[in-house]
């Protein structure tokens, strides 16, 4: 007996045979991973093989796949799979960013995807392409933007990840999460000009980052400079801190 909710058709596939015998979905999950890398923030695409049947044949795409029942209890157990598989990075600062679906989106049929961003140095990073991709490398998150050619809605994806990012920097210490550690401060206020795309007033920055309480000394680090400046690491990788006000352009800019 199909179980039917008052005022609603039951919900009954063709030919099917119990009540939950249904199409369902392709179920994805796509990770955007960020870096900074030779000044300019970069963003991690693997190309799709050329030669392949699945659709999007040699097209650049997001990092990501179908979710495995049997390895995956959760979509952000899969955005990790997916990420230590791409990047053999375990933990870095990962995030929700939305889910994409429709009809028309995979030509294969019905799809959802739930997509993560991801922040990661890029510093001494090795990269694996994986067995279902011809390549893998760091793009310019700008140029990707401005001639958007990537398969399925993933130029869709990577916008939003962009704007996410950049309006939750304003406000957070996200870039810390860039930078491999230790780091100076002027490297993070670097780190911030190049994600936010405009230089960040340095007469407050220093005060702002040590009054936030979310970095820890760890001695001085060696420089040409006559002072060795201070190195710095976050105190707490789970999570971003929360400044209570944005920040200002520089002065005179």
């Amino acid at each position: 007996m199909t179980r039917k909710i008052p005022g609603s058709p039951a919900i009954k596939s063709a030919g099917a045979t119990a009540a939950n015998d249904f199409p369902r979905p392709y179920t994805t999950v796509d990770v955007v991973i960020f870096t900074v890398l030779n000044d300019a923030l970069q963003v991690l695409l693997v190309q799709r093989p050329s030669d392949a049947t699945d659709p999007f044949p040699g097209h650049w795409a997001l990092p990501g796949g179908f979710v495995n029942v049997s390895l995956d209890d959760s979509l952000l157990a899969c955005a990790r799979r997916k990420l230590l598989e791409k990047t053999g990075v375990a933990s870095p600062y990962l995030e929700q960013l939305g889910s994409w679906g429709g009809a028309s989106r995979d030509p294969r049929g019905w799809s959802a995807t739930h997509a993560y961003f991801a922040l990661i140095p890029a510093q001494d990073l090795a990269l694996a392409k994986g067995a279902n991709a011809a390549d893998v490398a760091w793009f310019k998150v700008d140029e990707v933007l401005r001639a958007p050619e990537l398969a399925f809605d993933h130029g869709e994806i990577l916008q939003a990840a962009v704007e996410r990012l950049r309006s939750k920097v304003e406000y957070t210490s996200l870039p810390a999460f860039l930078l491999p550690e230790p780091f100076t401060l002027p490297q993070l206020q670097r780190t911030y000009e190049v994600v936010l795309g405009r230089p960040v007033d340095k007469s407050g920055f220093r005060t702002r980052m040590l009054a936030a309480d979310f970095l820890e000394e760890v001695g001085h680090i060696e420089s040409e400079s006559n002072r060795p400046p201070m190195g710095y690491r976050l105190k707490d990788r789970s999570a971003p801190v929360i400044f209570p006000r944005t920040f200002s352009p520089r002065q005179g800019s």
